[in-house]
């Protein structure tokens, strides 16, 4: 066999490869365009789609969750009313935020993981979050070509979202699709953030348990210990521990378990743990699962873990009356007309920034 036919062979499809194209027909009959049209047009009820969701139906929970992330306000009665139905069926699964710098492998480590997880009967949803440009405002959403072998399991479902404008790279509806994918049957849900920073808290703010991914060679015992994310995490797991990169990967282990004895206690009497894995090789895989097992035993064993979701709850009542607060000062008429206004002030000197917005306040 020729040696280029014999490597062509061994390439693995990508998830853009699966299949080949459908060619369109030459061609097709007005009444079949309008039935098409009519169907893509077609709006299914409140009723519809949560009946849908509860029955496990992805299509049903795509698009209500288009609905949900929505920004036309025609369509927030809507996601509001599925939201409704679907929370007593919801508040079921472990919810698992991830993050780490880009280029440490989360996608490469969210597949193997939720791999491990299908091969355990359970049900996967990863809420991937994509990074919005800050000038076009565009978002990418390629998650699902990265995890090949995980988009085409039946016991997966995978959605990515732009991230928007909101800090920690959650998307703006994130909490609210956790909802609805728990309703829908999904009981471990995976969070996948853009990135790392301060503004993280977002994220730790609606799993149970926090993961942070990390490389050999990010720095030392002093970098280990500085405030944020290393504070947040339940776990931090140094990828890439394969190959040349083996003893690096142990040596950062060690510093980063020397950092961590510094921190105080968590409040869930849970001690952060460091761990090893190979996502690439789907090695040390399984030992991250066992140790979240160990985790959400210690915590619902001492009540932390109804404890934090109470806490978090309250935490998004207040954020969301931040949100509608904000959303509702912006689109009141008068403000649309004094802003500007205010605006011109400012630049040209006549009033402070804080005067102005005293003022807009008072409106």
């Amino acid at each position: 066999m020729d040696s280029k036919v014999a490597n062509k062979k061994k390439i693995s499809k990508s998830a853009l490869q699966e299949k080949k194209g459908i060619p369109s027909p030459k061609s097709l009959s007005s009444n079949v365009a309008k039935t098409i049209r009519a169907q893509r047009k077609k709006r299914l009820s409140v009723d519809d789609l949560v009946s849908g969701i509860l029955a496990g139906n992805i299509t049903a929970l795509s698009r209500a969750i288009t609905l949900i992330e929505s920004t036309n306000p025609a369509h927030s009665k809507q996601a509001n009313a599925i939201i409704t139905k679907c929370l007593p069926h919801s508040n079921s699964a472990t919810r698992i935020g991830i993050t780490g710098v880009p280029g440490v492998g989360k996608s490469t480590f969210i597949e193997a993981f939720g791999l491990h997880l299908t091969s355990l009967d359970k049900k996967v949803a990863v809420l991937a979050v994509d990074p919005s440009s800050s000038l076009s405002q565009g978002s990418i959403l390629g998650d699902k070509t990265r995890m090949n072998d995980l988009v085409k399991n039946d016991h997966a479902f995978i959605r990515p979202s732009p991230s928007g404008n909101s800090l920690g790279g959650v998307a703006r509806k994130t909490r609210e699709t956790i909802i609805l994918c728990e309703a829908a049957g999904f009981d471990t849900i995976i969070i996948e953030t853009v990135g790392v920073g301060q503004s993280e808290t977002a994220v730790h703010s609606m799993v149970d348990f926090f993961l942070l991914l990390k490389l050999a060679g990010a720095g030392d015992e002093l970098q280990g210990i500085k405030r944020g994310i290393i504070e947040m995490a339940d776990a931090i797991v140094i990828n890439k521990a394969d190959g040349d990169n083996i003893k690096a990967a142990k040596m950062a282990k060690v510093e980063f378990n020397r950092a961590l004895h510094l921190y105080p206690s968590k409040a869930s009497q849970w001690s952060p743990k460091v761990s090893l894995c190979s996502a690439l090789k789907h090695e040390g895989i399984a030992d991250v699962w066992h140790m979240i097992e160990d985790y959400l035993k210690t915590t619902s064993a001492n009540q932390y873990f109804e404890t934090n979701r109470h806490n978090q709850n309250k935490f998004w009542l207040l954020q969301t009356i931040e949100e509608r607060l904000k959303s509702k000062f912006y689109n009141a008429p008068e403000i649309k007309l004094a802003l500007p206004i205010q605006m011109k002030r400012v630049e040209a000197g006549e009033i402070t920034p804080f005067a102005a917005a005293e003022y807009l306040l008072s409106l």
